[in-house]
Protein backbone atom coordinates (compact mmCIF):
# COMPACT_ATOMS: atom_id res chain seq x y z
CA UNK A 1 0.00 0.00 0.00
CA UNK A 2 1.24 3.40 -0.97
CA UNK A 3 0.42 6.22 1.41
CA UNK A 4 -2.47 7.25 -0.21
CA UNK A 5 -3.79 4.21 0.69
CA UNK A 6 -4.14 2.44 -2.92
CA UNK A 7 -2.22 -0.76 -3.86
CA UNK A 8 1.15 -0.26 -5.54
CA UNK A 9 1.62 -2.08 -8.16
CA UNK A 10 4.21 -1.74 -10.85
CA UNK A 11 1.89 0.85 -12.64
CA UNK A 12 1.13 3.03 -9.89
CA UNK A 13 4.65 2.82 -8.23
CA UNK A 14 6.12 6.92 -8.95
CA UNK A 15 9.35 7.54 -10.68
CA UNK A 16 9.33 11.24 -9.97
CA UNK A 17 9.01 13.30 -6.96
CA UNK A 18 5.88 15.07 -9.18
CA UNK A 19 4.27 11.25 -9.51
CA UNK A 20 4.74 10.63 -5.69
CA UNK A 21 3.39 13.80 -5.08
CA UNK A 22 0.26 14.27 -7.62
CA UNK A 23 -0.81 10.67 -6.10
CA UNK A 24 -0.72 11.33 -2.35
CA UNK A 25 -3.80 12.41 -0.29
CA UNK A 26 -4.81 15.83 -1.06
CA UNK A 27 -4.12 17.59 2.00
CA UNK A 28 -0.77 16.25 2.12
CA UNK A 29 -0.14 17.22 -1.80
CA UNK A 30 1.39 20.88 -0.41
CA UNK A 31 3.07 19.93 2.25
CA UNK A 32 4.76 17.61 0.47
CA UNK A 33 5.47 20.64 -2.06
CA UNK A 34 6.63 22.89 0.35
CA UNK A 35 9.06 19.95 1.70
CA UNK A 36 10.81 19.39 -1.59
CA UNK A 37 10.90 23.85 -2.04
CA UNK A 38 12.75 23.81 1.08
CA UNK A 39 14.89 21.04 -0.14
CA UNK A 40 15.72 22.55 -3.63
CA UNK A 41 16.61 25.57 -1.96
CA UNK A 42 18.76 24.47 0.49
CA UNK A 43 20.49 22.21 -1.46
CA UNK A 44 20.08 23.17 -4.64
CA UNK A 45 22.53 20.70 -6.84
CA UNK A 46 20.95 17.71 -5.13
CA UNK A 47 19.45 14.95 -7.63
CA UNK A 48 15.96 14.10 -6.92
CA UNK A 49 14.82 10.30 -7.18
CA UNK A 50 12.81 8.30 -6.08
CA UNK A 51 14.23 5.43 -3.32
CA UNK A 52 12.72 2.75 -1.59
CA UNK A 53 9.27 4.12 -3.29
CA UNK A 54 9.57 7.51 -1.66
CA UNK A 55 11.33 11.18 -2.77
CA UNK A 56 14.81 11.52 -1.69
CA UNK A 57 17.78 14.16 -2.65
CA UNK A 58 20.89 13.07 -3.30
CA UNK A 59 24.30 14.93 -3.04
CA UNK A 60 27.40 12.86 -1.99
CA UNK A 61 24.94 10.34 -0.48
CA UNK A 62 21.64 10.52 0.64
CA UNK A 63 20.62 13.63 1.97
CA UNK A 64 16.78 13.18 3.10
CA UNK A 65 13.67 11.01 2.09
CA UNK A 66 10.33 12.21 2.99
CA UNK A 67 7.03 10.57 2.35
CA UNK A 68 3.30 11.64 3.20
CA UNK A 69 0.83 9.48 4.95
CA UNK A 70 -2.49 9.50 6.81
CA UNK A 71 -1.46 11.33 9.66
CA UNK A 72 1.76 12.33 9.30
CA UNK A 73 4.91 13.36 7.13
CA UNK A 74 7.80 11.10 7.40
CA UNK A 75 11.22 12.29 7.07
CA UNK A 76 14.46 9.69 7.05
CA UNK A 77 17.42 8.82 8.09
CA UNK A 78 17.86 9.50 11.62
CA UNK A 79 19.55 13.17 12.50
CA UNK A 80 22.66 13.53 14.20
CA UNK A 81 25.72 15.45 14.52
CA UNK A 82 24.37 18.61 15.82
CA UNK A 83 23.26 18.90 19.48
CA UNK A 84 21.03 21.80 19.44
CA UNK A 85 19.24 20.52 16.32
CA UNK A 86 18.88 17.05 18.13
CA UNK A 87 17.11 18.15 20.88
CA UNK A 88 14.73 21.00 18.15
CA UNK A 89 13.92 17.68 16.78
CA UNK A 90 12.60 15.30 20.20
CA UNK A 91 9.08 16.28 19.87
CA UNK A 92 9.26 14.74 16.25
CA UNK A 93 10.94 11.54 17.05
CA UNK A 94 9.60 8.31 15.49
CA UNK A 95 10.82 4.90 15.70
CA UNK A 96 14.62 4.14 15.12
CA UNK A 97 15.46 7.78 15.25
CA UNK A 98 13.39 8.78 12.09
CA UNK A 99 11.15 11.91 12.34
CA UNK A 100 7.26 12.01 12.14
CA UNK A 101 5.50 15.56 11.40
CA UNK A 102 2.28 15.05 12.65
CA UNK A 103 -0.62 16.56 10.03
CA UNK A 104 -2.25 18.24 13.07
CA UNK A 105 0.39 20.76 14.23
CA UNK A 106 2.32 22.98 11.60
CA UNK A 107 5.26 21.52 10.16
CA UNK A 108 9.12 22.84 11.02
CA UNK A 109 9.77 23.98 7.82
CA UNK A 110 12.66 25.60 9.07
CA UNK A 111 13.94 22.82 10.62
CA UNK A 112 13.67 20.84 7.80
CA UNK A 113 16.23 23.23 6.49
CA UNK A 114 18.10 22.66 9.43
CA UNK A 115 18.68 19.29 8.50
CA UNK A 116 19.27 19.41 5.10
CA UNK A 117 21.66 21.82 5.67
CA UNK A 118 23.54 19.24 7.91
CA UNK A 119 23.60 16.23 6.06
CA UNK A 120 24.56 18.28 3.22
CA UNK A 121 27.63 19.42 5.16
CA UNK A 122 27.95 15.84 6.55
CA UNK A 123 27.52 14.28 3.32
CA UNK A 124 30.36 16.70 1.63
CA UNK A 125 32.74 15.96 4.61
CA UNK A 126 32.51 11.97 4.01
CA UNK A 127 33.09 12.90 0.31
CA UNK A 128 35.74 14.90 0.87
CA UNK A 129 37.87 12.66 3.59
CA UNK A 130 37.58 9.47 1.18
CA UNK A 131 38.68 11.81 -1.96
CA UNK A 132 41.90 12.48 0.42
CA UNK A 133 41.98 8.76 1.29
CA UNK A 134 42.04 7.37 -2.47
CA UNK A 135 45.49 10.26 -3.12
CA UNK A 136 47.06 8.57 0.04
CA UNK A 137 46.50 5.52 -1.59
Amino acid sequence: MNPAGKRVTKSLRPTSIDEYISTAPARVRPILAEIRRVVRAAAPEAEEVISYRMPAFKQHGILLYFAGFKNHIGLYPPVSGEPKLEEALKPYAGPKGNLKFPLDRPIPYALIRRIVKLRLAQNLARAKSARQQRLRS
